[in-house]
């Protein structure tokens, strides 16, 4: 009896031995850390940022966690889904506007802080403007710790601990620059993911990105806008982007509302250098994507100004801007932009 048992789990053990183990299944999530549109402040909304997590089950898609853009309290939305600066593998920026960097001091100074290793920043190359004026990446993230030294912060806090690097935050940037191409380019990659980068429009310099990954794949547009600044222009998207969204699962844009028209005061520069929302359905619609989260709104949801002039009509709610985006025949997955909306592929 005892031998027969033996010999029963003798050939259990060999036949899990043989077979081989169950694969964590990937996965991705898409969480947006700040939905404000512009530089002004509204209802504790953060500045504009998107986050995306990849990895498989076991580690709640984890294992490499990207941020793109870092406007004001970038830090402070991170902390809510439990990412520190530290666990950053990459920063990556669509353009130099201080709405989408303001965060970045923050995020770089407490890694700093904590002690924690380099992290890649990517962004363009520098720009000259039309107006002759360089815009540069590179130089905003070499000198993103002078405040700090400059107060004395940084030599005080050295003398507590040696371990921190003595030239402060910047000493913790690998910059990665490239230069926007008409057609994409990858710009940083690690294991099974895989970034890419696009020429798009907004101010000198602006690029838009796309993630991925075995789970799926996601592109981020910043505040990009047609490719030809002046109208007249069949839409307010980008060609450029489109031709990045091809395929993607997840679109994240800024939006404007179709009622900040020119007609509605709103300076033509301004409106020229956004994407309506009703024209980002139509465009989500011909790249065939799933899901369409729009960010960075102007107006934001429940402020009754944009920029410096009145609405038209009121304040916006959630549902005109799903409205403007259902006009256009879009029949995907619609997120109108909240701090922390996320999405998860594949869908639990």
């Amino acid at each position: 009896m005892i031998k027969t048992a033996f010999a029963v789990t003798a050939f259990f053990l060999a036949a899990m031995a043989a077979a081989p183990m169950a694969e964590a299944a990937p996965c991705l999530i898409v969480t947006l850390t700040g939905t404000q549109g512009g530089p002004p402040a509204f209802n504790g909304l953060a500045g504009a940022g998107t986050l995306v997590r990849y990895g498989d089950d076991s580690n709640n898609c984890g294992a490499v966690k990207l941020q793109f853009d870092a406007g004001r309290g970038t830090n402070m939305r991170l902390s809510q889904v439990g990412v520190t600066p530290v666990q950053l593998n990459a920063i990556f920026f669509t353009h130099m506007h201080s709405d989408h960097t303001e965060g970045f001091a923050d995020i770089m100074q407490l890694r700093w802080h904590r002690k924690g290793p380099k992290v890649d920043v990517v962004c363009s190359s520098d720009a000259v403007s039309p107006l002759g004026f360089t815009i540069s990446c590179k130089k905003f993230v070499l000198h993103i710790g002078d405040p700090f030294i400059q107060s004395g912060e940084i030599a005080q806090r050295h003398s507590e601990d040696k371990g921190r690097l003595p030239g402060g935050p910047a000493e913790l940037a690998n910059v990665i620059t490239f230069e926007p191409k008409d057609e994409p380019q990858v710009v940083w990659s690690s294991g099974d993911v895989k970034v890419s980068a696009i020429r798009s429009y907004h101010i000198a310099g602006h690029a838009s990105y796309r993630v991925d990954t075995p789970a799926g794949g996601v592109v981020i547009g910043g505040d990009a806008s047609n490719d030809v600044l002046a109208p007249p222009r069949a839409t307010s998207t980008s060609d450029q982007f489109e031709k990045l969204a091809k395929g993607a699962d997840i679109i994240v844009h800024s939006a404007t509302h179709p009622v900040l028209g020119p007609e509605s005061g709103l300076p033509q520069d301004n409106f020229n250098r956004q994407s309506s929302a009703l024209d980002l359905g139509a465009m989500a619609k011909r790249v065939g994507a799933k899901y369409l989260m729009l960010t960075h709104l102007s107006p934001p949801i429940g402020d009754d100004l944009a920029g410096d002039r009145r609405v038209p009509g009121g304040p916006l709610t959630e549902a005109a801007y799903r409205k403007a985006v259902e006009m256009s025949g879009f029949t995907g997955i619609i997120v109108v932009g909240t701090d922390l909306a996320s999405v998860r592929l594949p869908a639990k």
